[in-house]
């Protein structure tokens, strides 16, 4: 991905550096040849030569980018399960992928990790974006998903005869997760997610209190990616398949949804961050009925939502760490929505902004792996800059409408808002 060359001031706003500090009232950001140089109060801003190219922040916001921890590139009007994996070829599921890559930069997510793609498309995704052929968040690509068989993933009766293998692995044992893995290994993934747990889409098989993987099938899913340098995260809703994946050693947790203060004990005694994605239970509560979900579905929703808010505000109260993203790309949560996240967790669960954007921002570039050059604005770090109309610490809402972005930077490079290059 090109960097940007030269230099460029940014003035006249108010600095959220990412790491839940204080925001700086009047502040300036430098940027030369992509890095940031300096962030800080613009009375203390070294001086810049008069001809330099200056971005006005009109009084709103400078921040980092946005990272969205849980991101589905593939997934389009998703309705039911089924249209998760054969709804639409291939060829046309990899277009979509773009168009959805394209609209997370537009909407300031400047990066993202995948949660589970079809087939092997984000990988192929990230290296379009890196070679600047299509616009996108700055990714990590999981591809296929791993579940056991008849796991929540697994909707497909065998009499179908038509398969999974676009969406996921399925395995019986953990001889079968070591193959699978090194399936992935040879895909050239980083990140390894599989399915633990069941949801609440599923009632009737594999709800969110049922375990879709044995301990030993995940245990060997992470000493396989381990052993090859790749992560691993899995969807765990029930607090049994929370505890088996924090002692197999997973990564990350996804929605970490029925937490304990012994599953709490064990996420924290190895800093594992949790990403619990609890806007897509809202819209799912707002917009089901219409959709055809059951009144079984909704009730669990209902008690996701609130389960996952509690285990949020445990996790972050204990000084725990959580990222935010998830699930969009379905019928009711479409992508573009993404910052309702945060507004979700600034309004529903009660957590105050300025950690909501670090979660967003800093914990989601650790998740990446990348927290050394992103994710904070400090010296040394990439220019992956929100330059924002308004001020979000006031009403976090401003980041759901892209229209209130003056500038999307990665690198330095304006990729979005109302200064991109036409």
């Amino acid at each position: 991905m090109k960097i940007a060359s030269g230099f460029t001031a940014i003035v006249n706003g108010k600095l959220i550096d990412g790491t839940g500090r204080a925001a700086v009232p009047d502040a300036a950001v430098h940027i030369r040849d992509g890095r940031i140089t300096y962030a800080g109060p613009a009375r203390e801003a070294p001086p810049v030569e008069p001809a330099s190219a200056r971005i006005d922040a009109q009084g709103g916001t400078i921040m980092p980018g946005l990272v969205e921890s849980h991101f589905h590139p593939t997934y389009f009007n998703v309705a039911a399960l089924e249209d998760l994996d054969i709804k639409y070829p291939v060829e046309y599921v990899t277009l979509l992928a773009a168009a959805n890559a394209r609209l997370a930069l537009e909407c300031g997510y400047t990066s993202a990790r995948s949660g589970g793609c079809l087939f092997n498309v984000d990988v192929w995704l990230k290296k379009a974006i890196e070679n600047d052929i299509t616009p996108g968040p700055r990714l990590a690509a999981s591809g296929r998903e791993i579940c056991g068989a008849g796991g929540m993933m697994d909707w497909n009766p065998d009499f179908r005869k038509i398969g999974m293998e676009g969406l996921i692995l399925l395995i019986n044992g953990p001889d079968e997760a070591r193959t699978a893995v090194r399936k992935l290994v040879k895909d050239g993934v980083e990140w390894v997610k599989t399915y633990p747990t069941g949801d609440a889409a599923a009632p009737d098989t594999n709800d969110h209190h049922t375990l879709c993987m044995t301990f030993e099938e995940m245990h060997a899913v992470v000493a396989t990616a381990h052993n090859h340098r790749m992560k691993v995260t899995g969807h765990c809703r029930a607090n049994a398949g929370i505890k088996n994946a924090l002692r197999a050693g997973y990564d990350t947790i996804e929605h970490g949804t029925f937490m304990d203060t012994e599953a709490l004990d064990l996420l924290l005694e190895r800093n594992v961050p949790c990403v619990p994605a609890l806007y897509f239970e809202i819209a799912s509560l707002e917009l089901g009925k219409q959709y055809g979900m059951s009144q079984r579905v909704l009730d669990g929703h209902t008690e996701t939502l609130e389960g996952g808010a509690e285990s949020a505000r445990m996790i972050l109260k204990a000084g725990g760490r959580l990222g935010l993203g998830g699930d969009f790309g379905f019928a009711w949560n479409p992508h573009g929505d993404y910052a309702r996240e945060l507004t979700c967790f600034v309004r529903y669960v009660g957590i105050d902004p300025l950690t909501v954007l670090m979660c967003a921002t800093k914990t989601g570039a650790e998740i990446l792996g990348r927290d050394h050059e992103l994710g904070t604005l400090f010296p040394g770090k990439l220019a992956d800059v929100l330059v924002v109309d308004g001020d979000v610490l006031k009403d976090i809402s401003i980041l759901e409408d892209r229209k209130r972005f003056i500038a999307v930077m990665q690198g330095g490079v304006i990729k979005a808002g109302r200064l991109k290059p036409r």
